[in-house]
C-alpha cells in the first residue's frame, strides 16, 4: 500500500513542477465563464482552471432507496423472508440518505489543478421482519476525504480534454453500530450499506473530454474507482467503473438547462466482515452487491457573470434510473436530487 501511495504523489510532484511555469493562450479555448462552463452539479472534476485559480463549492445530495429488486424485477418485502419461502430474517423497505460535500479547487499552474473534498453522510434504513415487527436502524458521520489532481491534456479550439487522479483516504467509519430488533436493546455493527467510508484507500482514475459551441455544449466523463487492499474488517467495497454524458443548453447569459446519460458498473463486495450473518438480513450477505445501471439526470444552472458574486454558480439536479440490473436482491433507487453552490475567485 505504502509503495502504491508513495508512487501516485511522486508522479504528481514531478508533474506539478514540471508545468508549474508554463502559460496558455485564451484565445478560442474552452470557457468557464458561463453557465454550461460546468457540467451538471453531481459530476465531479468535470472542469479545470487557469493558473491561481481558486474554487470553493458545497454540495447536497439526497438519494431515496424504497421497495426491492431482483435482479431487474420488482420483489415484495415480505417474499424474501423466510415464512413466505424466502431466505432471510429480516429485510429492509426504505433507506434514505443525506450528504453534504465540502470541495476545494486549486490550479498552481495552467496544467494542473489540484482538488480536495470531505463529506457528511447521514441514513436511516427502515426494516421489517419474518415475524412481522419493524425497526430503523442510523448511521451517520464524516465520509472519506478525497484528494486528487486534474491535468489538462489541451484546450484548444474549444475542445478539452483533461485527466483525474485521486486517492481517498480511509476517514470515514466502517463500524457504525446501533439497535435492532434482535439485539436486545444493544448496540451491533450495522450491515455494509449503513457503513459511512470503505475503509480502504481508493483510486479514481478519470478521462474527461469537454466540448462548447456558442449555443450549447457537451461532455463526457469516465471515471475508475479501484478498491486497494482490504479494510480491517476484512472485506473490500467492489470497484466502480461509470461513464457519464452530459448536454447542456445555454438559454440565456446567466442561465443553462442540462441533460445527462450515465452507464454505472459496480462490482460485489469481496470478502466478508465475519461479524455479520449473511442468512439475517440481505444487506448482510455480500452476494446481495453490485450490478449495472443507467442513470438520467435533468438540471440547470445558474451562473452571475459580475458584480459582487461574479463567478458564483447555483446548480440543481433530478436524477432518476433508467435501468437497475442489481445483482442478488437489493433496495431499489428511485431519485437522487443534487443542489450545489460554486464560488470561484
Amino acid at each position: 500500500m505504502k509503495h502504491y501511495i508513495n508512487a501516485i504523489f511522486l508522479l504528481a510532484t514531478t508533474v506539478l513542477f514540471a508545468q508549474s511555469n508554463e502559460t496558455e493562450s485564451t484565445t478560442n479555448t474552452w470557457k468557464g465563464n458561463r453557465p454550461d462552463g460546468h457540467a451538471p452539479i453531481s459530476v465531479m472534476g468535470d472542469h479545470t482552471h487557469g493558473k491561481g485559480g481558486l474554487m470553493f463549492s458545497y454540495r447536497y445530495m439526497s438519494m431515496d432507496m424504497e421497495d426491492l429488486i431482483i435482479g431487474s424485477d420488482d420483489a415484495s418485502p415480505s417474499s424474501i423472508l423466510i415464512p413466505n419461502g424466502g431466505s432471510y430474517i429480516v429485510t429492509p423497505i426504505n433507506m434514505p440518505m443525506d450528504m453534504h460535500m465540502l470541495g476545494l479547487m486549486y490550479a498552481p499552474s495552467n496544467r494542473i489543478t489540484l482538488t480536495a473534498m470531505a463529506s457528511y453522510i447521514a441514513m436511516d434504513m427502515d426494516h421489517i421482519t419474518a415475524i412481522g415487527g419493524a425497526f430503523t436502524t442510523e448511521s451517520s458521520g464524516f465520509g472519506d476525504v478525497k484528494l486528487g489532481m486534474l491535468y489538462k491534456f489541451f484546450n484548444k479550439d474549444r475542445n478539452q480534454l483533461h485527466g483525474n487522479l485521486s486517492i481517498s483516504l480511509p476517514t470515514g467509519a466502517i463500524d457504525n453500530a446501533d439497535t435492532t430488533a434482535a439485539s436486545n436493546g444493544v448496540d451491533v455493527i450495522l450491515p455494509y450499506p449503513m457503513q459511512i467510508g470503505s475503509g480502504t484507500f481508493d483510486a479514481t482514475l478519470g478521462v474527461t473530454y469537454l466540448k462548447q459551441y456558442d449555443a450549447f455544449s457537451f461532455g463526457s466523463q469516465f471515471n475508475c474507482l479501484l478498491r486497494i487492499g482490504e479494510n480491517s474488517n476484512n472485506y473490500r467495497l467492489g470497484n466502480r467503473y461509470s461513464l457519464n454524458n452530459w448536454l447542456a443548453i445555454k438559454a440565456r447569459n446567466w442561465l443553462s438547462f442540462s441533460v445527462r446519460l450515465e452507464g454505472l458498473l459496480v462490482d460485489e463486495i469481496s470478502g466478508a466482515n465475519p461479524v455479520l450473518n449473511p442468512a439475517m438480513i440481505i444487506t448482510a450477505d455480500t452476494n446481495n452487491s453490485g450490478g449495472t445501471y443507467i442513470n438520467s439526470g435533468l438540471g440547470f444552472n445558474l451562473y452571475v457573470s459580475q458584480g459582487s458574486f461574479k463567478d458564483l454558480r447555483l446548480g440543481f439536479e433530478y436524477a432518476s434510473p433508467v435501468l437497475q440490473n442489481v445483482n442478488g436482491t437489493q433496495l431499489k433507487t428511485n431519485e437522487t436530487i443534487t443542489v450545489g453552490i460554486q464560488y470561484a475567485f
